[in-house]
Formats: C-alpha cells, sequence, structure tokens
C-alpha cells in the first residue's frame, strides 16, 4: 500500500513535548519512522516518558530541556538536535500554558471574571504563548534559513476562531467557572502569525501551517463531558490519537501545496 504522508527519516521538533498531544504525536511520529526532538521545560516524568520511547530506539528521538521564553535555551535545542540529525525538517510550535478542566488541572485556572483577571497571570500567558513562541520561531528560522527548507506547524484552537461558549464551563453546581481571557487572546494571534510567516518566508522554501484543535479528552469530569458532548456536532470529545493524522499530514510532503492555512480539528465546534 502506497504511504500518501511518508514520514521516514524527516527530522521533527515538538514544543511542548511532554503534554497530552505533545507526547501522542510524538510516539506517532516516531513509529512512523521518524527522527523527533522532545523539548519540554518540565522533564519531572521523564523516566516515565524513556520508558515509553524505549521501543523505538535512542538513535531515533534526543529529549531535551526547553525553556521557549529564553533564546539561549530555544537555540542550544536547535543546536542540539541540529548536532544530532544534521538537520530539522518540522518544528511543531506545541508548547503554551493553557487552562485546562481535566480533573488534575481544573483546580489551577483562574476562575475571575474577566473584569476581575488579574493583569499578572495575562502577561504570563503572553510571554509564553506570544514571546516565547516568537522567540522559538526565530531560533527555527535562522536553522531553515541555513539549511535551505523547512516547515513549521503552528498549534491553534478553536478559541483563535471563535469565542468560548462559557455555558461549557458550567457544572450545575451554582459556582460558574470561565475560559479565561489570556488563554483566548494569545491563542487568536496563531492564525495571523502562520500567515505572516507563511507570506513572509515563501521565496525562501520554507512553509508554515496551524493546526485549531478541540476538546481532547484526558479524564474530564462527567460533567463537563455531558456539555461538551451537547454543544459538540460528533456529539463527543476527541480521543487524543485522532491528533496523530492531521499532524502527520502537514509534517508530511503530502501538504506540500499548503502554506498559511489553519486546519481545524474540532468534531465541527466551529460549524455552528
Amino acid at each position: 500500500m502506497v504511504n500518501f504522508f511518508p514520514l521516514e527519516n524527516k527530522v521533527i521538533l515538538v514544543t511542548g513535548a511532554f503534554g497530552l498531544i505533545g507526547k501522542t504525536i510524538s510516539a506517532g511520529f516516531l513509529k512512523q519512522g521518524a527522527k523527533v526532538i522532545l523539548a519540554d521545560i518540565n522533564l519531572s516524568n521523564l523516566s516515565a516518558i524513556e520508558k515509553d520511547l524505549k521501543q523505538f530506539g535512542k538513535k531515533n528521538y534526543l529529549i531535551v530541556q526547553l525553556d521557549i521564553t529564553k533564546q539561549k535555551s530555544c537555540e542550544g535545542v536547535i543546536k542540539a538536535a541540529v548536532a544530532k540529525f544534521k538537520k530539522i525538517d518540522v518544528l511543531i510550535n506545541n508548547a503554551a500554558l493553557d487552562a485546562k478542566f481535566d480533573k488534575k488541572n481544573i483546580s489551577k485556572v483562574n476562575q475571575s471574571r474577566f473584569e476581575n483577571f488579574p493583569i499578572e497571570a495575562f502577561k504570563k500567558s503572553l510571554e509564553v504563548n506570544v514571546t516565547g513562541l516568537i522567540i522559538m520561531t526565530q531560533a527555527i528560522c535562522k536553522q531553515m534559513l541555513k539549511q535551505g527548507f523547512g516547515n513549521i506547524i503552528n498549534v491553534a484552537s478553536t478559541y483563535s476562531l471563535v469565542a468560548p461558549n462559557q455555558s461549557l464551563y458550567d457544572f450545575g453546581d451554582g459556582k460558574m467557572n470561565y475560559k479565561p481571557v489570556d488563554y483566548v487572546v494569545t491563542k487568536s494571534f496563531i492564525p495571523n502569525f502562520t500567515r505572516y510567516l507563511a507570506t513572509f518566508y515563501v521565496k525562501d522554501n520554507i512553509r508554515c501551517n496551524a493546526i485549531a484543535p478541540h476538546g481532547i479528552f484526558n479524564d474530564h469530569d462527567e460533567k463537563f463531558v455531558t456539555n461538551f458532548s451537547k454543544l459538540s456536532p460528533l456529539g463527543r470529545m476527541a480521543d487524543k490519537n485522532e491528533m496523530i493524522g492531521p499532524f502527520t499530514f502537514l509534517a508530511s510532503d503530502a501538504s506540500s501545496y499548503m502554506t498559511g492555512s489553519v486546519l481545524v480539528v474540532d468534531g465541527g465546534w466551529t460549524a455552528w
């Protein structure tokens, strides 16, 4: 059978690689024969990650610590990746701060209404989700210009395209929860940043697209799943493995005539 989305021997750098999406797509890429650099600021789960990746052989992946808000950290990761694999075909800008509503993270979400949302929290999200994204992308563009090719994939969100339906976060307990403004504002930056990069580097053989996933199940409370299912045309949340195909498509040469696009993978959320 012909493989229309070949990744064999492509070198892919994934930021935020220890998160749900990062781990899932990194393993998916490795299964398809790619070389993967897994970069994340938090190495606390390193032993568990290494155990999962052992089957792919250490020659095929590299694990590095990365703080995207620090230029030297970004440049150091790229240098280490090129030293091992000689090139970087694809960067996936996945690292970001997010207010997650799964059981493990919901207690960390700032529950303030917009008028009371702390500016310091907003500034922190800007530092990572906007400034950090730019710093990392500047560093990779320098490398891609040197090698004469490249492919950048930014990770957006449905909240890059539409406002949150705040009723999703009403669990019927008399306490209203909110998807906070910092995430919505910083993710809204990504589609036009993607178009900027795509058109700026179009003559340098560097493509840039974005992917907008939504509603990936990660041990969410039953009330959240019920609310989400009612609001989703497909009537359910996504399985994490359903992200592998779309990311594979954008990372492969199958998407060679795409640049400046946003691939929406949201179960139809933005269709109504």
